[in-house]
């Protein structure tokens, strides 16, 4: 009897590990066959290869990933990404300042699992190791929603200010056949900043909660790897 408990809880306590040496096996970024060109204006960055997504236990230290790995084409009113690996995309014509507003509205035809997407702003230095932006994502699979300040291109660099939380404000994968949409919106007010999902105010902020981040520069579009998604992209308003 003593054997059978010792040998249960030596099971119990390596299954842990297993699964998540499983779980990084199971989640390798895709091969995705793009033309390495994004549409006129748009520029990409991709994330630092040391990102927590990347670097698991039992998955291949990456390859450096080139712009062919990502598909992004005009579709309709807006962009269709298929990725590989996960990259902040912009144009340049969209930096503001001041007071404004950034909007995006996502729909993805089949659930991505526990993918993520969002927008982001105060965009600077992004083609160098010192990059800086503030990013807002949601996470169909389980309603959850993300703020982040990226503050140099080393993982530890990432500031986390608002870990995932659910919120109901976020329309989750249908549970019949996995699609969604959600419509994510940053508002920059003289002192705070607000973020919204489908309207519904999911978070308000003072900018001194922020971090270090800054709400000028660059706004764009962020896409986690392994997804296929259409993005209507509304861009800066005043």
């Amino acid at each position: 009897m003593r054997s059978l408990i010792t040998v249960g809880a030596l099971l119990a306590m390596a299954m842990p590990l297993a699964a998540q040496q499983q779980m990084g096996k199971a989640d390798p970024t895709k091969e995705v066959k793009g033309t390495g060109q994004l549409p006129a204006g748009w520029m990409m960055r991709f994330d630092p290869i040391d990102n927590p997504a990347n670097v698991r236990p039992g998955r291949p230290t990456p390859a450096k990933p080139t712009p062919d790995m990502v598909k992004v084409v005009t579709m309709g009113s807006g962009l269709h990404f298929t990725t590989g690996p996960a990259a902040i995309y912009y144009n340049p014509k969209d930096a503001a300042s001041g007071v404004y507003a950034v909007s995006a509205t996502f729909g993805a035809k089949k659930s991505m699992q526990h993918e993520a997407y969002g927008i982001f702003i105060g965009g600077s230095n992004l083609q160098d190791s010192t990059q800086s932006y503030l990013y807002f994502e949601v996470r169909p699979m389980d309603g959850g929603i993300l703020i982040q300040h990226r503050n140099g291109d080393v993982a530890s660099k990432i500031d986390k200010i608002v870990p995932w939380t659910p919120n109901d404000a976020v329309n989750k994968d249908d549970p019949t056949d996995g699609h969604s949409s959600n419509t994510l919106l940053i508002h920059v007010a003289p002192d705070s900043v607000h973020f919204l999902v489908n309207g519904k105010l999911v978070k308000g902020l003072a900018k001194s909660e922020l971090m270090g981040a800054t709400t000028d520069g660059q706004s764009g579009i962020r896409i986690n790897h392994n997804t296929d998604i259409h993005v209507d992209w509304k861009g800066v308003s005043k």
